[in-house]
């Protein structure tokens, strides 16, 4: 009895709150995690500040939910590499929202609401969603973000910065689209922002390539954090020279607070007085359920990049990303999910734990705190070409190639979501990818519910056999193959391997006993119900009990059921 009040008790606590185990942070690896997570600050940086100017919130907001994602949800999440925060994929939502609530202050009210249903998700086990996705549908995800990464980085490259970083839709609010903006470059040149950009470009690329591998200390120092440094000297040195100067609008524009009562007047607090609008309910559940999803894909894609190959528990993290929500509404930040680009950046620069994470996050704080001023000189064509860096890794030539060997069941799923993701968005992408996905396994279910043999010593004999599961999505295989038989056979009918045979198939088969009769057919059915030689109703012999086997073992005179 008190064993049994034991485990219930157990039970209950790891509903309550699930696998919510903290790990020690293993120090043994700082000197990998430090440089990392400094290259995923720098990477953060414009990524906040850019998302929160898209969702037309106020600018500290982007940088809360970058510190809540790091401190918070690092520290909560059992994810070892992925990194949390405000994400692109919501931007749109969140901009339409503010504008349907009429204030940032209302919205902040739905962003605490889908902390909770997140944190409820989580105790319903809803983490699972994110292993239906077919790998194929990942690994396009992961490409996909690369390109668009890349494509949307090569105008700040080139110093025109007319959509904020962090956009990731195909139109642009400006007006212009991916491909439109690229064109508009070479009107739109700013030679301090080029020169700065592609010497950045050049000395990331050299020093992974080739200075990474001469030595620790170049393993160990990102070529990144030195690109950033670089370039900051070289604007600092450009100011003097008008034609080569940097202006503001081409630089990380963090607010600048010149004591703590301005930084507390930056901060905005959910208006709880509208918490029984329908409009802020609907759109928290909304946002619940379009973060979860992507931070479960972004989970599934980070863990597939982990070259340990560490299981993040989704569960876990559904209630780490709940949390983190409801803290981030609550002082102002807005919605957060686990982002692949900031973890890909983490995972590319050798990070090993969750502690990586967490210091960035920490930097993103010292950023609002104490360093807005120094930070505001760094140009954002630097910080482009980090980003192309990292869209480039994700997005490999060789991917591409291995896909493609994989044969076309994998190939057309994965480009048709990298194309989607490209010219519509992420969600559009996944969601279409997904689609495929299960056109592709009807097709394949429908190709192998059977197999059908013709005896060469003896042609008037065919063998065909049923697969392990056999659903109605074998309807129209099995009804063709029973319906092409000649006359005049023998058809041995072999089910001993099914485990499951769908009532529409039973049907199928009650049908056919009409016309193996008109056609002279002898069916011979092999079944674990015993066998049986033209049944004469099949839904009657299925509902038959399975001929038992029995084992004996020696326990006494108790015999065991095998």
């Amino acid at each position: 009895m008190i064993y049994q009040q034991e485990k219930f008790r157990s039970i209950q606590k790891q509903l309550l709150f699930p696998n919510l185990k903290l790990k020690k942070m293993n120090l043994k690896y700082l000197k990998s995690d430090f440089p990392a997570s400094i290259v995923v600050f720098f990477v953060a940086l414009p990524l906040c500040l850019g998302i929160a100017l898209a969702s037309g919130a106020p600018l500290l907001s982007g940088l809360i939910a970058g510190v809540i994602g790091g401190i918070v949800v690092g520290a909560l999440s059992g994810s070892n590499l992925g990194v949390s925060g405000p994400a692109a994929g919501l931007a749109a939502i969140v901009a339409a929202s503010i504008t349907e609530l009429g204030s940032f202050e209302v919205f902040l009210v739905a962003v605490v609401l889908s902390g909770i249903i997140q944190i409820l998700f989580g105790i319903l086990r809803l983490g699972v969603i994110g292993y239906f996705f077919p790998n194929s549908v990942i690994l396009g995800m992961l490409s996909g973000i690369g390109i668009i990464i890349i494509l949307k980085q090569i105008p700040h490259l080139f110093g025109y910065d007319s959509e904020p970083m962090g956009a990731d839709e195909f139109a642009e609010a400006t007006g212009e689209n991916t491909f439109s903006a690229i064109s508009h470059i070479f009107s739109n040149v700013r030679p301090g922002s080029v020169i700065i950009g592609f010497l950045g470009l050049a000395l990331i690329v050299f020093w992974d390539s080739f200075l990474a591998k001469k030595g620790k200390i170049f393993r160990v120092l990102q070529g990144a954090i030195v690109a950033v440094l670089l370039g900051t000297i070289i604007k600092l040195i450009f100011d003097n020279y008008p034609n080569l100067a940097v202006k503001d609008i081409h630089l990380v524009s963090i607010p600048v607070a010149n004591n703590l009562n301005d930084l507390i007047s930056f901060l905005t607090f959910p208006d709880f007085s509208a918490v029984t609008n329908p409009k802020v309910l609907t759109i928290a559940f909304t946002i619940a359920l379009i973060a979860s999803l992507e931070t479960l894909l972004s989970v599934e894609a980070t863990d597939k990049l982990d070259p340990d190959k560490h299981v993040t528990p989704t569960n876990r993290e559904l209630f780490a990303q709940g949390t983190g929500n409801i803290l981030s509404g609550l002082i102002g930040g807005l919605p957060l999910t686990q982002v692949i680009v900031r973890s890909s950046a983490n995972i590319q620069s050798n990070a090993k734990s969750k502690l990586s994470t967490i210091i960035h996050g920490l930097l993103l704080l010292l950023a609002v705190l104490a360093l807005p001023k120094m930070l505001n000189h760094i140009p954002l064509s630097v910080l482009a070409a980090i980003l192309i860096v990292v869209g480039y890794k994700l997005a490999k030539p060789s991917l591409f190639k291995k896909m493609w060997v994989k044969g076309w069941t994998q190939f057309v799923p994965f480009v048709a979501t990298i194309i989607v993701i490209v010219v519509k968005d992420l969600l559009w992408g996944i969601s279409v990818g997904l689609f495929i996905g299960i056109i592709v396994i009807i097709v394949k279910s429908y190709q192998n519910s059977l197999f059908l043999n013709i005896d060469k010593s003896n042609d008037k004999l065919v063998k065909m056999t049923f697969a392990e599961e056999v659903t109605f999505l074998n309807k129209g295989a099995i009804a063709k193959q029973l319906g092409s038989l000649p006359n005049d056979i023998t058809l041995e009918l072999d089910v001993r391997n099914s485990k499951y045979i769908d009532s529409d198939i039973i049907e199928i088969l009650e049908d056919f006993v009409v016309q193996a009769k008109n056609k002279s057919i002898t069916v011979l059915l092999l079944s674990e119900r015993g066998n049986e030689t033209n049944p004469q109703s099949y839904i009657e012999f299925f509902k038959r009990d399975k001929i038992m086997k029995y084992s004996y073992f020696s326990q006494g005179d108790t015999i065991f059921k095998k």
